[in-house]
This record gives structure tokens, C-alpha cells and sequence, in this order.
């Protein structure tokens, strides 16, 4: 399945055509409230022929949601004199997922989320998949981003208005602005989430159950932009980064393929039917954004620094176009938690522009299983 952003003005359409070694058939629907066009595409070897009618009206890049894209690194003239706010306020330590938060954050991914949610929006987001704006519009946002602390943490704070969040390796990375700190429920979390509490999910074993008993929310100011130093740092283009390239690119149309493994053969097909499809719909130039998750996986997963030089084979080999994809790092961690993220990933493609367009292996998200004779059902935008 594949989950697409475009223009309110297209057209729903339905395609059947046929290439050499594979029939395919696609219907589009277009979704005002979520802003979501479906994809829903089924593959055969033979008996599909012909081609359906299809309405076609030019489109550009789709809005960030809510609006302007947020930028929340410290201009450069001004970062001195935030650093030397930051030295006298209380200290939060971040580990190493959360400074990957903060980076996804402050780059706009999550637009118009403007730092760690407080109470409010994590409610919202845990619940309904989505929060109010001060406008009284919705935008959609199903996984919370938040920030654990513990006990010693909160005291430290006590009635301070903002404090200073300090990365791994002790340097300062960021103010958070008008604190606000509430109880982290983690078993609501967990099982609003994951529809499950089952022991063996990767990020709740990784993340939130080592993690402190509150949760502090605030507005983020960034002291300077996040580097990994790892030798990727150049893939690492963020939202506002990947629009100039489109631009740059005169793409009229943009479709992202979400994947955190090597990319395989039906990996490759699928997103050169893709871009053959836009072409029959009458586009001049789509642009394939291949766009590897690079924040935090799973152990057995493949590390990133392998599957990007695969990446970059597969265009040095022609597999892909390189006159027509751009390979980029996308800095969010990952849940593995089925429809649920999917609609995070595709939202955090919308703000860069793009049109997104997700395969991920049997289950949305790929969910976890925790114990044999387990089932999780799940269905899109919900969860049971």
C-alpha cells in the first residue's frame, strides 16, 4: 500500500496499465480531512490489459501542515548570548533518540509542532491522531513527541520557566521555553500506541521503559543545527532543504519511498512504475525522494552507514535514475508501530514537499508481534 499527499484539485483517478513483466492496477482517493490521497495498486502476471480514463490537473508542492514551515535553530549572531542564557538555567540531559527528536523537531518535520508537546497536545495526539491549533483547525499528528524526565530532573526544574537541554556528550543543545511538566502514563502510552502491552516492542524496551515518571513539554530554541558527524550529515537535507532541491529540479510532482533495509528488486520496480504511472497522468517531471530512515532501529536492522552506500549504488548502477531521485536521510526514530507511524511518515514527507509514498513489508510500520498466538489487529488511523 502506498499513502500519498496532493492538491486539493486532483482528481480521484483509476489506472490499469501493463509493462513487460507486470500488470498493475491503481485507484487514487483523495481525503480532505487528512490531506491523504490512497494508492491502492495490485500486481499480476497477466490478463490486465488496457487503460482506464483518467482527469488531470497541474499540481505543485503540497503546504506544510499549519502553515509556514517552523524553523527552530537559533539564528547565528544570536547564538553567544542564548548559550550564556542557557549556562544558569536547570539542566536536562538528553539521551540519544531524544536529540534525534529534537533534530526532527526543529528542522519542521512535525510542522507546525513548535518543541516537545505539553499535556495538551500529547492527549490529543495520543487519542484523536491529530491536534487543535489556536485557529481552531486540526492537523494531523499520530505519534506524541515528547521528552522523559525523572524525579532528580523535576526538582531541579521546580519553578523555573525554561531550561536548558544538554546532549550526550554534555554540550548544550537547546533552550525549552515556557516549561510544562505532567505525569508520563506509560502503559496509556504504550497500549494507545501499540494497541498492545505485550513485552518485546523495540522502542518501549528502548525507550520508554527505561524512561523517567514525567514528561516536560515546552518550545524548543535549537543553539545550533544537529550534526552526527558520521559522514552522512550531507544526505541529512532538511524539509526546507529538500523544497529548494524540487524546486531547483522543476519537479511538478514528488513521490518518497519510506525504507530503513537495502533497497530490493520489488523495492526498485515499485517506484519506477510509480514514476511511469505520474507520467501517464500527464506530469513532465516526478521526482523520486528515496528516503531512508535514519534515526533510531532495531538491532537486527541494517546499520545506516551500510544501507546508504547501497543506496548509492543502486543509482551509480542505473537501478534508479539519478537525473530524477534524490537521496536524502530522514532523522526520525522509528516505533514499529504499524499504521499509527505510517501516518507520521507520510505527514513528515508533506512538510517537505513532498507527495509520500510508503512500502513497508506485510504490516504498515511493521509491528512486532510480541509472544507467539499474539494478534494485533490493526486498521488505518486507528487503533484496537
Amino acid at each position: 500500500m502506498a499513502v500519498m499527499s496532493v492538491r486539493p484539485h486532483l482528481q480521484i483517478t483509476q489506472i490499469v496499465s501493463q509493462n513487460p513483466r507486470i500488470h498493475t492496477k491503481a485507484t487514487f482517493h483523495y481525503n480532505p480531512l487528512t490531506r491523504f490521497v490512497s494508492l491502492r495498486s495490485s500486481m499480476s502476471g497477466g490478463g490486465v490489459k488496457g487503460r482506464g480514463g483518467c482527469s488531470v490537473i497541474r499540481s505543485s508542492l503540497i503546504d506544510p501542515d499549519g502553515g509556514a514551515l517552523v524553523d527552530l535553530v537559533v539564528p547565528e549572531r544570536e547564538r553567544a548570548a542564548r548559550r550564556a542564557e542557557a549556562e544558569g538555567m536547570p539542566k536536562v540531559r538528553l539521551g540519544k533518540i531524544d536529540l534525534e527528536w529534537v533534530h526532527v523537531v526543529s528542522e519542521g518535520w512535525a510542522n507546525p509542532l513548535r518543541g516537545f508537546m505539553r499535556e495538551d497536545q500529547y492527549l490529543q495526539s495520543l487519542h484523536f491522531n491529530s491536534f487543535r491549533l489556536d485557529d481552531g483547525s486540526f492537523v494531523n499528528m499520530s505519534l506524541p513527541i515528547v521528552l522523559a524526565i525523572d524525579d532528580e530532573a523535576k526538582e531541579a526544574i521546580g519553578t523555573s520557566p525554561d531550561a536548558a537541554l544538554v546532549g550526550p556528550d554534555g554540550d548544550l543543545v537547546a533552550i525549552l521555553r515556557s516549561v510544562e511538566i505532567y505525569k508520563h502514563n506509560k502503559e496509556e502510552r504504550i497500549a494507545r500506541t501499540w494497541g498492545t502491552t505485550a513485552p518485546g516492542l523495540p522502542y518501549v524496551e528502548e525507550v520508554i521503559a527505561p524512561a523517567g515518571n514525567w514528561l516536560i513539554g515546552g518550545d524548543l530554541e535549537v543553539l545550533e543545527p544537529i550534526k552526527y558527524n558520521d559522514g552522512l550529515d550531507h544526505y541529512r537535507l532538511s524539509p526546507r532543504q529538500l523544497r529548494k532541491e524540487f524546486d531547483k529540479r522543476q519537479a511538478d510532482a514528488v513521490f518518497a519511498f519510506q525504507l530503513r533495509n537495502p533497497v530490493h528488486n520489488g523495492h526498485a520496480l515499485l517506484m519506477n512504475d510509480t514514476r511511469r504511472r505520474l507520467l501517464e497522468l500527464g506530469y513532465k517531471n516526478p521526482i523520486l525522494l528515496l528516503h531512508p530512515l535514519g534515526g533510531f532501529v532495531k538491532a537486527d536492522d541494517v546499520p545506516l552507514d551500510v544501507r546508504m552506500e547501497q543506496h548509492s549504488k543502486v543509482l551509480e548502477d542505473g537501478v534508479l535514475d539519478p537525473e530524477t531521485t534524490i537521496v536524502a536521510i530522514f532523522p526520525s526514530p522509528m516505533h514499529y508501530a504499524g499504521p499509527t507511524e505510517v501516518q507520521w511518515h507520510a505527514k513528515a514527507r508533506i512538510n517537505a514537499g513532498a507527495i509520500s509514498t510508503l512500502l513497508v513489508g506485510i504490516l504498515l510500520g511493521w509491528v512486532i508481534l510480541p509472544r507467539r498466538g499474539t494478534c494485533i489487529i490493526l486498521i488505518m488511523g486507528k487503533r484496537f
